[in-house]
């Protein structure tokens, strides 16, 4: 009797004690702040709507974006704000369209710092919040304050506007210098051997894509025969910085790895990624294990390799413990373009494929297949998922981080589309002035206007409609996502309600430019 009296009073103490403990433990959880989610960006490089097989594509499979795609939200009316690179980064960091600022289109390899170093911008914002800031691959938004030492400490850049971290190339592929850039520094940079760069002229020497085609593995158009680099003709010119190099069919290894090591290294903070791919931009080197991945040639290979860094990167994110507490951003800088400096077969090549979808235009272009791309919110376990209509842009993505961080950053450009994003809700933004090499133009509901523009027509060596007319041009994508139907004349009251409704967020004077760039 006395063992079991010793016995009761130790199950009642063992009882008591857990439920001490368990009431400290929700005492303790009572005011504490919900764990900050993590958010990455997957941003690709000129990726069209037509080519991701959740987007449609018959010819090509992304079964890692699907994944994405079909357990998110994907958006069907997604817009990067311009149909050109520089500007759509400018913007996505920002917060601010990028015809705002005069200098923002494409950048050579040598222009200085886009960001005002003083500027709001969206990795401040999230590093006033208690999170670890990241950049690894693509950046193209200029370096230094105009004339840079690469042999040295490379500054103001990616640090400097809020990037706590940042592996990059300074801007693309097929630009020099075809170097990697580790914080501020060349990687692997042997000081015996300094680098040159020349936008201007070549350096003695130094064999170029036009002197010496027998060292070539790719051809490339007069702009893209310069200095030579891995067998890869590039725009300008470069000497030294042969440690440093970076071998192209090796790039995409290179970010992935890095954006894995960062999401290990910070694994135990908030943190917010921007992991901006170089696919499929030219020029496009797949990796021996995709070379032949599709039947499209190099431009499908390297989009069937990026499809494959997603699907590592997010098996990083899962193997951590990370992927249900992560944001997950997946998108482009602007439409696609096949022919766009080498010979890569890519038109020969391309079959049924559209890499515009169903829509006109791509790369360069006002048309929608320019802005219009794919565009997928995933967070797991958190969104359902959805196929939205919602009119929403890159442009909202800092006012809508902003407000799921309890910050009170925004900008006048940038929309709180949280709830869209989400998935809670149907409704996007009103209007949206979309742009493409300066000129702009407007989309308000199932409407949009381009206004007239001097200018090619055509890009006849890249196969692309610019959208550019010497008459007002009026679109139902709704009725004709092809934009097949002017409707200007037909419904001047519409056109008038649109070019009003325009000229009150644009101002006058839009439909100056003369002859943009389309380098």
């Amino acid at each position: 009797m006395k063992t079991y009296k010793i016995v009761a009073q130790t199950l009642l103490g063992l009882i008591l004690l857990a439920s001490c403990k368990q009431q400290a433990r929700e005492e303790k959880n009572i005011g504490e702040e919900p764990k900050k989610p993590n958010i990455v960006f997957i941003y690709m490089d000129d990726l069209g709507y037509g080519d991701v097989s959740a987007y449609g594509a018959t010819e090509i499979s992304t079964p890692n974006i699907d994944d994405l795609a079909n357990n998110g939200v994907k958006f069907t009316n997604g817009y990067a704000t311009s149909a050109t690179c520089t500007p759509s980064r400018y913007a996505l960091l920002t917060g601010v369209y990028p015809w705002r600022n005069k200098d923002a289109k494409i950048l050579p390899g040598t222009a200085p710092l886009l960001i005002d170093t003083t500027q709001v911008t969206l990795p401040k914002m999230l590093k006033s919040k208690g999170y670890h800031t990241g950049i690894v691959g693509k950046w193209h938004l200029g370096l230094g304050s105009g004339v840079v030492d690469w042999n040295g400490h490379i500054a103001p850049g990616p640090n400097e506007v809020g990037f706590e971290y940042s592996y990059i190339m300074a801007a693309t592929q097929d630009r020099v210098p075809t170097v990697y850039i580790n914080n501020g520094y060349v990687d692997n940079l042997d000081p015996k051997d300094p680098i040159q760069v020349s936008y201007d002229k070549n350096f003695e020497g130094e064999p170029t894509g036009m002197d010496h085609p027998e060292l070539l593995k790719m051809k490339g158009d007069p702009q893209h025969s310069n200095t030579i680099v891995n067998g890869v003709p590039r725009i300008g010119f470069m000497k030294g910085g042969e440690s440093a190099r970076w071998v192209d069919e090796a790039m995409a290894d290179t970010f992935l790895a890095k954006a894995q090591n960062y999401v290990r290294d910070h694994k135990n903070e908030p943190f917010f990624l921007y992991y901006a791919l170089q696919q499929p931009h030219v020029p496009r080197t797949p990796n021996s294990r995709f070379v032949g991945a599709t039947t499209m040639g190099p431009r499908g290979d390297v989009i069937k390799e990026a499809d494959w860094c997603i699907g590592a990167f997010i098996k990083t994110l899962e193997e951590e413990g990370l992927l249900e507490n992560t944001l997950i951003f997946v998108s482009s800088d602007n439409g696609p373009v096949l022919n766009d400096g080498y010979e890569d077969s890519a038109i020969e090549k391309l079959g049924n494929h559209k890499p515009t979808g169903d829509f006109r235009g791509g790369k360069y272009s006002l048309f929608e297949a320019g802005t219009r791309i794919p565009f997928i919110v995933y967070w797991k376990g958190k969104i359902q998922p959805k196929v939205s209509n919602a009119i929403v842009s890159q442009v909202d993505w800092f006012s809508s981080l902003s407000s799921l961080v309890q910050s009170d950053a925004t900008t006048h450009d940038s929309e709180n589309l949280l709830n869209a994003f989400l998935g809670n809700s149907e409704e996007g933004r009103e209007n949206l002035i979309l742009e493409a090499t300066s000129r702009t133009a407007f989309r308000q509901g199932d409407w949009v206007m381009i206004p007239p523009y001097k200018g090619p027509k055509i890009l006849t060596n890249k196969g692309i409609e610019t959208g550019n007319s010497d008459q007002f041009q009026l679109y139902n994508l709704k009725e004709d996502p092809h934009q097949d139907e002017n409707l200007a004349e037909s419904n001047p009251e519409k056109l008038q309600e649109m070019i009003k409704a325009f000229e009150a967020l644009r101002g006058s004077g839009y439909g100056e430019i003369s002859q943009p760039e389309f380098d």
